[in-house]
């Protein structure tokens, strides 16, 4: 357990499956107290909630769009009301990850990854910005991705959605700092999760030996990183992009 963090209340969106999952039972095995955010995986969040009270910790599951405003305010509104005011939030939600190559990509294909990566992450600060003005302290943490450094082709609508998350984080971090509000992001590499289990295994491999470790990370691995930066240890890092990629960038 994580004294740093223990007794914490966090809300991780996407939280479900996949690095949501497993940010969300890291922290949970820290003694945060984790919302497990979902938009309709009722049974899987559900089984997150079980794995982390198995492991006497504290979670709850709240089912909420995250690009629906009314829907994000009554989701803070609750947790508030259960457990108390939210010191971390964790942007994990995603949506459709289309490749579609540049002459056939339409306004639409990208304005979905925005809402994901710009709009729900405006929302949900919005939502919890009062609570941590009055006690003058909060981390946001956004999850970004390597695209942005490497480009991958057919995959611009995605690339340019979290290159603005990771503009977002730079403005935030300048505003939000004076107010004791931490904002940082973590890119992750290619780590195979559920989503993913129709990528081929030669995919995969092409992948691996394109990463200076030689292979892809794992979502533990990711969670560790994630353990780090919301907890007070990493209490002046802050408006950072940190990749999480076994040197894939190198940035």
């Amino acid at each position: 357990m994580n004294n740093n963090i223990n007794g914490k209340i966090a809300i991780i969106t996407g939280a479900s499956r996949g690095l949501g999952a497993a940010i969300t039972k890291r922290l949970g095995n820290d003694g945060v107290k984790v919302v497990v955010n979902y938009h309709s995986d009722h049974q899987s969040a559900n089984k997150v909630v079980k794995a982390i009270e198995s492991a006497n910790g504290q979670a709850i599951a709240c089912k909420a769009d995250v690009t629906s405003p009314s829907q994000v305010k009554e989701m803070v509104q609750y947790v508030q009301d259960t457990l108390g005011s939210v010191d971390i939030v964790v942007n994990n939600a995603t949506g459709p990850q289309p490749t579609i190559s540049v002459e056939c990509q339409t306004w639409d294909d990208h304005l979905n990854p925005l809402h994901f990566f710009v709009k729900a992450p405006l929302l949900m600060l919005q939502a919890v910005l009062p609570q941590m003005r009055e006690r003058a302290s909060g981390v946001i943490l956004n999850i970004g991705s390597e695209v942005v450094e490497l480009g991958v082709p057919k995959f611009g609508h995605y690339v340019a959605a979290k290159a603005a998350m990771l503009g977002l984080t730079r403005s935030w971090a300048n505003e939000l700092g004076p107010m004791g509000i931490r904002v940082n992001l973590i890119a992750p590499g290619f780590i195979p999760v559920e989503r993913h289990e129709t990528v081929g295994k030669a995919e995969k491999a092409d992948y691996a030996k394109s990463v200076p470790l030689r292979r892809q990370g794992t979502p533990d691995e990711l969670a560790n990183a994630v353990a780090f930066l919301v907890s007070d240890e990493a209490r002046f890092i802050h408006g950072q992009k940190f990749a999480v990629n076994g040197g894939m960038t190198l940035l």
